[in-house]
This record gives C-alpha cells, structure tokens and sequence, in this order.
C-alpha cells in the first residue's frame, strides 16, 4: 500500500469542492448571525473526562484517545461539538438569561455515521440556551430551514418526533435498564419481530404502546392515531400536543417544507429530551440535520438549564446541494508595470478576483470563469470583457 494512501472514510478536499464547502460554510454563519446566534470555536482536543462527562458518555465509542505528552493523561479529539458548547455556556458565559451560541469546525469519528459518510465532518450547529418554551425550539427549526433552503439543497422534509414519548413508555414498563436499551435499539431499527419478544413479559398496556410505536410514523393522522393508542400519560400527552404546534407553526412559515411524524424515531445523539426533529432533501442518503430539546446537557457542568439547537455536517450538506458555479473572475497578465500592479490591487481591494497569467501558461485553465481581462488601451490598462 501507497505510504500516501489515506485511511478509510478520511478524504482530501480539492480546490472546487472547497470552494463550495467554504461560501456555505460562511452563508451558515452568517444566517445564524442573522438570527442573533454569538460564535464560539471550542478546542479539538479536550481532557477526556470532560468530553465524555454526562450526556457525553454516549459518544466514548466514537471518540479518538490519546496521551497528552504534557501532562500525560488521557484526551480525546471531539466526536460532537454540543457537549463543549453546554461547558462554555456553564462556565466561561455562566450568563443569567437567555444564550444563542453558534459553530462550525471539524469533529472527528472512530467509525463512519453512515456507509458512505466522512469520519471527519465538518460540524455547523447552533443553540439556545435558557428558554424552556416552545418558541425557542421553533426558532431553532427555523433557522435550520432557513440555512438548508439558503444551500439550495431541493424541497426539504422535517421529520419531527419527540424523546419523552419513549422515556415516558420505557418508565411505565417497569423493564430494567439492560432491556430498556434493548428495546430503544429495536424502535431504532423498527425491529417489530424482537420488540414483541423483548415487551412481552412487561404490564399489557405498556407493552402494547411500545409496540405500536414502531407503526406510528406518517402525516398528521399519527397524532390522532397516537392519541388513541397510547396511554394517557401527562408526558405522552404534553409531547403530542408540542408537536402538533410546531408543526402548525413550522407549515405556517414553510409553505413548501412537508411535515412527517416518526413518534419512535431514536436516531442521532442520545441526549434528547423532548421535541427533536431531522431534516432530509431529495439527493442526501440521510438527515442533512438533527436537532431538537436536550435540558440535560448542562448537568454535569453544574448548570441544569433549558437548551435546544441543531447541527450539520457541512461536507454532507454541500455533496447532496447543486453545483457551484464558476466565479467570475479577471485575467490580467504578467509584467513588471507599476501602472498595471496598482490596478490589479486597486480591483482585489474591491473584492474583484484577479488571476495573473504567468509567462508560458497562457492556455491554462482552472475553477475560474475569466470572463473579463485586463487590457492595456491607449496607454491605460482598463478592464474589457471577453
């Protein structure tokens, strides 16, 4: 094997599709600035006792360890940036009311999300912390259409479900831990066969609630089907109702995004604890974004309060977008003329993208569209399009 092969799913990135990843990468940042969201860059590497603290815990298998050669103990390189966010609104912000932080930088994996995913995404994600209600989970979602419709990404699907309709039936069930988890990986895997096995020795109604969860995904008729199949548990019933608010309210501004329900959705991070909701396009083999309410996250960090965001891979999100167009770009050549080298400064300063042909490659060509160039006319250099 080639000493320069690079190990699976980790990929260099070439010129255009850098290219690509880069605008929309700045267009997220500037959407959530928009929105009034604060940027944050948390390190790549932390101890790992405190990237694997509370809802953390989690993401141990996906997590990179090494020896920190300074101190010599362990650290880890990041799978998830939201835990490091949650420190920083605890610790280093530790502001009374409400918190809008956003990020984009690398995580890294152990294994890959998805047959064909990076183990090496590129991380956008934004968050609320310090609102309770509904209103910041609906904002949330709508900053996250409001960034997928801006990649032109095609007609976009939200597909809401919500953690305290499982939680709420898994208590009821009186099952121990060990086949909780059992059964939260068969509603995952919509697994109808070993969730009847595992269910059946738990109380009749709680059992039958749990099984009917693996039909209950659809359009609005899941609501009302869930409402009549479910127990009439103060939890289950308060979800429901949650979803179906912020699904009139997310129809009422999107009037080209469809609304689907998967009451026993459990992909995506484990740390949900209320309404959470994935986001998918017509050319993305999956989710283009998860999000949703995650209270918990703060606890460890001694700071237990409302958060809620969404985050994105932004190398997924710009495979499954249109392709970028060219930029429009100026040819100037190359020559030792004080006149032509203030011009060229004078346009990059103007934001203009300039390309200087060196000598001997004037027929090459590249990701730019030179579709103007630089003339020099009755002693004047001045720009002419081609």
């Amino acid at each position: 094997m080639s000493a320069w092969v690079l190990p699976d799913h980790i990929a260099d990135v070439l010129p255009s599709e850098a290219r690509h990843i880069e605008e929309i990468r700045r267009d997220l940042l500037d959407m959530a600035r928009c929105y009034g969201y604060e940027l944050v860059m948390p390190p790549l590497l932390e101890h790992l006792e405190s990237l694997l603290s509370g809802t953390g815990e989690a993401l141990d298998l996906q997590t990179f360890k090494l020896v920190d050669q300074l101190s010599g103990r362990t650290m880890g390189l990041r799978a998830d940036t939201t835990p490091q966010v949650a420190r920083i609104d605890a610790h280093l912000l530790n502001r009374p009311g409400v918190t809008r932080l956003c990020y984009c930088g690398p995580i890294v994996h152990t294994r890959p999300g998805a047959p064909q995913a990076s183990r090496e995404p590129l991380q956008f994600g934004a968050e609320i912390y310090g609102h309770a209600g509904l209103e910041a989970d609906l904002e949330v979602l709508t900053l996250a259409l409001d960034a997928l419709r801006a990649a032109d990404v095609g007609p976009l699907t939200v597909d809401l479900a919500d953690a305290r309709l499982v939680a709420a039936l898994l208590q009821a069930s009186g099952l121990d831990a060990a086949v909780q988890e059992q059964v939260q990986q068969a509603l995952a895997s919509k697994d109808a066969t070993e969730l009847a096995t595992i269910t059946r020795d738990c109380p009749a109604e709680a059992g039958a609630a749990l099984r009917a969860l693996v039909e209950l995904y659809g359009s609005d008729e899941v609501l009302q089907q869930a409402r009549q199949t479910l127990p009439a548990l103060p939890q289950v019933q308060e979800a429901l109702a949650q979803l179906e608010w912020l699904a009139s309210h997310i129809r009422a501004a999107f009037a080209d995004v469809s609304i689907s329900f998967d009451l026993a959705d459990l992909r995506g991070y484990a740390y949900y604890s209320g309404v959470r909701f994935s986001i998918y396009a017509p050319a993305a083999n999956d989710a283009l974004a998860r999000g949703g309410r995650y209270d918990e996250v703060g606890s460890v960090f001694g700071r237990k309060r409302p958060a809620v965001g969404f985050s994105l891979d932004v190398k997924a999100l710009v495979a499954s977008a249109r392709p970028a167009a060219l930029r429009a770009a100026i040819r100037a050549p190359w020559a030792e003329d004080a006149r032509l080298q203030q011009v060229i400064a004078s346009l990059r300063r103007q934001g203009e993208i300039v390309v200087c042909v060196l000598p001997g490659h004037e027929s090459e060509v590249d990701e730019f569209d030179c579709d103007r160039e630089l003339r020099q006319v009755a002693g004047e250099w001045v720009v002419i399009a081609i």
